[in-house]
């Protein structure tokens, strides 16, 4: 089990990357959250096996079709055994 938090920069509020994020995050069976923040980015917080975090982590570096991710940043941070998927 991992955690990793993104913050994602770019064109990427108003594109459904937050509805999009949570259905990616159910595929995967990750568990989390994900947030507008109000400078224009996007924080999430995924929870999980390596792979599927990871893989999670790698399809924000895209988003949905309609996103322009201009960065991810992503820091490791201590697992707390969060269960199911939140949109904030």
């Amino acid at each position: 089990m991992i955690r990793r938090r993104v913050v994602v920069r770019g064109a990427v509020q108003g594109v459904f990357f937050r509805a999009s994020c949570q259905r990616e995050a159910a595929v995967r069976g990750v568990a989390g959250w994900v947030s507008n923040r109000p400078d224009g980015a996007v924080e999430a917080v995924f929870e999980g096996a390596d792979a599927a975090v990871e893989a999670l982590v790698e399809w924000c570096r895209q988003g949905p079709p309609h996103a322009a991710v201009s960065g991810v940043e992503v820091s490791d941070e201590e697992p707390e055994g969060l269960t199911g998927f939140n949109v904030r």
